[in-house]
């Protein structure tokens, strides 16, 4: 049974969107997310497990009018330390500000419990990948700073990035 506490809505912006969670029962939306950005999310075992996780991780849902169009799910390594283990915004809705909403909701909440640390890993830029650029370049404007690269934590052709941000109290 998942004890997580569900959060109330936050309040309607601009865009008609408000964010829920941490929520349960989303898998079917976060597919269909991860599915429709395939040049971050292609390879299948990977979209498979991180669907599966958003039933046991804390995740947090943005709706648009009556769909949710992308979602970020966290992992707690420590009570002062989490890490973004994924984020996704729908592929029609990228590029309106809705990634950065999710992070700030993410961070306030974080905040409230007393984290410290934010972490993220990503390809680093020793791979071609012209998506991961962006993905690096989105975290760096969030104030996130490179940290370590990994070179084979997941596999030669996908080096790691680690990323570490300080949560304002």
């Amino acid at each position: 049974m998942n004890n997580r506490m569900n959060r109330p809505l936050s309040k309607p912006d601009q865009f008609n969107t408000h964010i829920e969670g941490p929520k349960d029962n989303v898998q079917a939306a976060c597919e269909a997310i991860l599915r429709s950005v395939p040049e971050w999310f292609g390879i299948e075992e990977s979209l498979v497990q991180y669907v599966r996780d958003t039933a046991t991780l804390p995740t947090f849902v943005l709706h648009e009018a009556d769909r949710i169009i992308g979602f970020l799910t966290l992992r707690e390594h420590f009570p002062q330390a989490w890490e973004i283990h994924c984020v996704a915004v729908h592929a029609d809705a990228r590029g309106k500000g809705h990634g950065k909403q999710l992070l700030k909701h993410v961070e306030h909440w974080l905040a409230e419990r007393g984290a410290r640390f934010l972490q993220v890993k990503t390809i680093a830029a020793t791979s071609a990948n012209p998506h991961y650029a962006l993905t690096r370049g989105f975290y760096e404007r969030q104030g996130f700073m490179s940290i370590e690269v990994f070179p084979e934590l997941w596999a030669p052709s996908n080096p790691c990035l680690q990323m570490l941000k300080v949560i304002d109290a």
